[in-house]
C-alpha cells in the first residue's frame, strides 16, 4: 500500500495525472528569494532610513511584490572568515591577523547575541580552524596558530565555506583575506560563485596589496575577487597598510549593521535555460532622482526550462 500511494503522489506533483477532477488544487512549493541590500548616497554615505515602498525588485526583468522587508535587520549573522595562509602571505600575515583580531572582537562584543563566526585558513588545502562560535578566546587561539606555507586554494575555500553557510539561520557573510588569485584549487571560479550565490551570502574580499604599482601584483586574481563580490552584493577592498586594513574591517561592520532585508515569492517569472535568474533592486519615486546607489546580489539559481521544480536559492 505504501508503494502504491507513492506511485500516485509523484505524478500529482509533476502535474501529469489526467484523472484528476477539474476542481482539484495542486500546490507547488515556491521558495522565498531574499536579498541583503545596501544603499549609499552620491558621497558614499550609508542610507538606513528607507521604507518598503521606496524599493522596486525585478526578477529576470519582471517586477515583483515585496513580501519581506526589514530595515537595519536584526537577523543574526553567520560570518565565515577565510584567511589566506599561502607562502606568498608570509611578510604581511602578522599585521593581517592583528586587524582580523580587532574585527572579530568588535563583531562578538557589539553584535547580535546570536551572531557567530567560523574561522577557515587556506593554502593548498582548506582547514576549518574553528567552527561557528561567539567565543573570542577560541577564535583568537586559532588565529595564533596560523603560519604561511604552500599554494592558494581560494576557490576551494569559497566553495566549502559557502556550503557550510547555506543552511545556517539568518544572514550569511563571507570575508576573504588574501593577497591575490588562486593557484591550487580543484574547484573553478564559476563553481565558487554558484556556491556563494546558492548560500545567499554577501562576500567581502579583502585583498592585501603590499605593492603599490601593478608590477608583481595578481591583477587577474583581484579582478576575479571583485566579480565574486559584485555577484553577491558585497564589495572588494584593497588596503595597502595596517591602518587601511583596520578601516576596511570597520567599513564592513558598518555595512552589516545598516543593511535592508528584502524578500519576495517569484511570480510570473519566465524560466531560463541555465537556471540563473538575474536580480535588480532600485529605488523609486522621488528617491530615483537622488543618485542613490543600491547594492545587492545580481542573481540566484532557480528553475530551468522544462524542469517543473521549485525555485532554488
Amino acid at each position: 500500500m505504501i508503494r502504491r500511494a507513492l506511485f500516485f503522489l509523484i505524478p500529482a506533483v509533476c502535474l501529469a495525472v489526467p484523472a484528476l477532477a477539474q476542481d482539484t488544487v495542486i500546490r507547488v512549493a515556491v521558495r522565498l528569494v531574499h536579498m541583503l541590500v545596501t544603499v549609499k548616497d552620491a558621497n558614499g554615505q550609508l542610507i538606513s532610513s528607507l521604507n518598503k515602498s521606496d524599493f522596486s525588485v525585478f526578477d529576470n526583468g519582471v517586477e515583483q511584490d515585496i513580501a519581506v522587508f526589514e530595515r537595519q535587520t536584526e537577523q543574526p549573522l553567520s560570518v565565515a572568515l577565510m584567511v589566506d595562509t599561502s607562502a606568498s602571505t608570509g611578510i604581511e600575515i602578522r599585521y593581517e591577523l592583528d586587524s582580523v583580531r580587532k574585527f572579530l572582537r568588535a563583531l562578538v562584543v557589539e553584535g547580535n547575541p546570536r551572531d557567530a563566526l567560523a574561522l577557515y585558513s587556506f593554502n593548498w588545502q582548506v582547514t576549518l580552524q574553528s567552527a561557528y562560535t561567539r567565543r573570542f578566546e577560541k577564535l583568537d587561539q586559532a588565529l595564533r596558530q596560523l603560519k604561511s606555507e604552500g599554494g592558494t586554494s581560494l576557490y576551494d575555500a569559497i566553495y566549502l565555506g559557502s556550503r557550510e553557510l547555506e543552511f545556517r539561520e539568518g544572514r550569511h557573510v563571507m570575508v576573504v583575506v588574501t593577497d591575490g588569485g588562486d593557484t591550487t584549487s580543484y574547484k573553478d571560479f564559476h563553481q565558487a560563485l554558484e556556491a556563494a550565490q546558492r548560500s545567499d551570502l554577501v562576500m567581502y574580499p579583502v585583498v592585501v596589496i603590499p605593492i603599490a604599482n601593478d608590477a608583481g601584483r595578481n591583477i587577474g586574481g583581484e579582478n576575479a575577487l571583485a566579480t565574486l563580490a559584485a555577484g553577491t552584493g558585497g564589495r572588494v577592498f584593497t588596503p595597502s597598510s595596517a591602518g587601511e586594513l583596520d578601516r576596511t574591517f570597520e567599513d564592513i561592520l558598518r555595512e552589516l549593521r545598516t543593511q535592508y532585508l528584502i524578500g519576495y515569492y517569484p511570480k510570473d517569472v519566465p524560466p531560463t535555460k541555465d537556471r540563473y535568474h538575474s536580480l535588480k533592486v532600485t529605488v523609486q519615486g522621488p528617491l530615483a532622482a537622488k543618485n542613490l546607489r543600491v547594492t545587492t546580489r545580481n542573481g540566484y539559481y532557480g528553475d530551468a526550462e522544462g524542469s517543473g521544480g521549485r525555485l532554488g536559492r
